[in-house]
Parts: C-alpha cells; sequence; structure tokens
C-alpha cells in the first residue's frame, strides 16, 4: 500500500507484539522508525525491517538505560561499533532530569563516543533520533564540536524527538536546520504547543513515542490514531488544513527516510 503516515519516533521492541504491529503497519500503509533503545536488540529490530519495505531501524542506547545501569561500557562499545556502518540511528542522547542526577559525565561520554564514530565513518543519509531532557544545549555543543550541524553532503538529520527544553535551546536548534517530531503528550502541555506552532512546517514530523507502557499491547491503527490527531491539533496551531500538515510532513518523512 501507499504510504499515508509516518511515525518518526516508536520502540516495536517495546511492545507485546511487535512482529504483528509491524504486519499491521505494511497492510495500512504506516511507516515507522523503530527507535532502539538498548544496541543488543538491534539485530533482531534489523531483521524485522529487513523483510518489510515500511520499517526503518536505529540502532540505539537510551540514557535511561545507561544512568540506571541497565547498559554499561560494553553496550557503549557495540553503540559505537555497528552505528559507524548503519544509516538510522536512535534512540541516543541525554537525559539531566532530577531522576538521573550524577549520571551526566557518564551519558556525555556515550554521546561524545558515539558522535565521534560517526564523523569517524561517514555515511550520506544518516538519521539520529535524540532525547533531550534539560540536555538540549548540552547535546547541540558536542553534535557542533563534532562538525554535525554543519552543513556537508554527509550531515546527518538531526530530529529532536518530543522536544521539551528552553525556548533559547529550542531556536539554537531551529536555527541549526534540526528537525522535530511531534507526538500528542507534547502537544498536553502549554510549552509544547507552542513549540509546535513555531516548527517550521519544513522542519515538523510526527511521532507515537509508543508504547506509552512497557510490552503494552499496542496496535498499529492505534499509532495512526495517535498521529492523525496530533496532525490535527497543528494545523489548529497553525490556521492551516490538517491535509496541508499531513502531505508536508510525509513529503519531509520521505526526504529524511528516502522511500516511496
Amino acid at each position: 500500500m501507499t504510504p499515508q503516515l509516518f511515525d518518526a519516533h516508536c520502540h516495536l521492541d517495546l511492545m507485546a507484539r511487535p512482529d504483528a504491529v509491524a504486519d499491521e503497519a505494511t497492510a495500512l500503509g504506516l511507516v515507522l522508525f523503530d527507535c532502539g533503545v538498548d544496541p543488543h536488540d538491534f539485530a533482531r529490530a534489523k531483521k524485522r525491517a529487513c523483510g518489510r519495505s515500511n520499517i526503518f531501524a536505529g540502532i540505539g542506547l537510551h540514557p535511561w538505560w545507561l544512568a540506571d545501569g541497565r547498559c554499561g561500557p560494553a553496550e557503549v562499545n557495540l553503540l559505537c561499533e555497528v552505528a559507524a556502518q548503519e544509516r538510522y540511528i536512535g534512540e541516543v542522547g541525554l537525559d539531566f532530569s532530577a531522576r538521573f542526577a550524577g549520571s551526566e559525565p557518564l551519558q556525555i561520554q556515550a554521546l561524545d563516543r558515539l558522535c565521534d564514530a560517526l564523523v569517524q565513518s561517514p555515511l550520506a543519509g544518516r538519521v539520529i533520533s535524540i532525547h533531550a531532557v534539560r540536555s538540549a544545549g548540552t547535546v547541540l555543543d558536542i553534535l557542533e564540536s563534532h562538525g554535525l550541524l554543519t552543513p556537508s553532503p554527509d550531515s546527518p538529520a538531526i530530529i529532536f524527538h518530543w522536544f521539551s527544553d528552553t525556548s533559547n535551546e529550542f531556536v539554537r536548534a531551529r536555527s541549526a536546520g534540526c528537525y522535530f517530531s511531534v507526538n500528542e503528550r507534547m502537544l498536553a502541555t502549554k510549552r509544547g504547543r507552542e513549540y509546535a506552532r513555531q516548527i517550521p512546517l519544513d522542519c515538523l514530523l510526527l511521532e507515537t513515542d509508543a508504547p506509552a507502557e512497557l510490552q503494552a499491547d499496542t496496535s498499529a491503527r492505534q499509532l495512526i490514531t495517535s498521529l492523525k490527531s496530533v496532525s490535527r491539533r497543528i494545523a489548529e496551531l497553525k490556521n492551516c488544513a490538517e491535509e496541508s500538515v499531513e502531505s508536508t510532513v510525509l513529503g519531509n518523512s520521505r526526504s529524511i527516510f528516502d522511500f516511496r
């Protein structure tokens, strides 16, 4: 089926029935960026994606997994080794919220090592989906220090998923040409709605960040309902037609991920 919608950030491996959701998504014309949280899960995710043209598997290491000890130096090594050869990276980033206080140096070191590995192995069309909570400025500093925000044929598409940091950091990321993927929970806050209103349409993507809970019994139809709700709300915020938002965002997605 011709793609109709693109979910720019979800987690199939954290769903109760990932293969069933992937099959249903294929039948319904839904394309997914399946963002990893543990590099050990990537081989399974990539195998799933290789059999389906509508699934893009990203290798990731969620900062929560690093901060609470579920992942450590071995996983950082694996992330860097595999990511150097891969086009799709995510979920990666930093989380400096109170819950993860004290792990900031560990998180920064991991992201810095990843960026160094990507720079050492440039690859055209690379995409990085980034988690940044109370840390967007540091994320941007790290990306900038590695030249990953400098326009070039090998520059990656940087996607800030569910942006929630300060307005100054938002402006800085927007000025750097970053993309922003927006979900329903982002639109539940006044700040999130204002950011969504200000995101240029050509830098906008839609996401679900599903599942909301680990091993939740999620369906592709639920993902589509969520994406359409986000599209409708953004159209209201921007005072434009919902069809315009959906078509532009789908065009952005096609441009970044190169699917037809």
